[in-house]
């Protein structure tokens, strides 16, 4: 009797369906339910874990530093130094006479460069 129940049942779900599975998305035979079961959503309790998280260690100086600050050359320069000058400092420095112009090398050019002003981008283009 309950064999035939539950054939008699089957053969009714085949002909009568619900109204969103006759048209639309839902009614093509590969449609799969977005919606996951319980099993498939949660498959063990947060408290009852199958196993320990093995979480790796090492020695500090074995391991690599991906921080980028710790080698970025331009935090590595020494600080600035600056000078607090006083004006005591400023006349003692304009007294002393430490450079003279024989001090310093020649000027090089010394004539007028003559340039063809009929290159284009001052020569670099064709």
């Amino acid at each position: 009797m309950a064999s035939t129940t539950k054939s008699f049942v089957q053969t009714l779900r085949r002909y009568i369906k619900k109204p969103w599975e006759i048209t639309g998305p839902c009614a093509d035979p590969e449609y799969k339910s977005a919606i996951p079961l319980a099993v498939d959503y949660r498959p063990f309790c947060p408290a009852t874990e199958p196993a320990k998280a093995i979480v790796p260690t090492a020695n500090p100086e074995n391991v690599f530093d991906i921080k980028y600050f710790s080698r970025d050359q331009r935090r590595n320069r020494p600080p600035i130094r600056r000078t607090v000058l006083k004006k005591d400092d400023v006349v003692k420095a304009m007294k002393e006479k430490t450079f003279d112009v024989a001090d310093f090398p020649p000027v090089y050019l010394t004539k007028a460069v003559e340039e063809d002003y009929n290159a284009c981008g001052g020569g670099y283009c064709k």
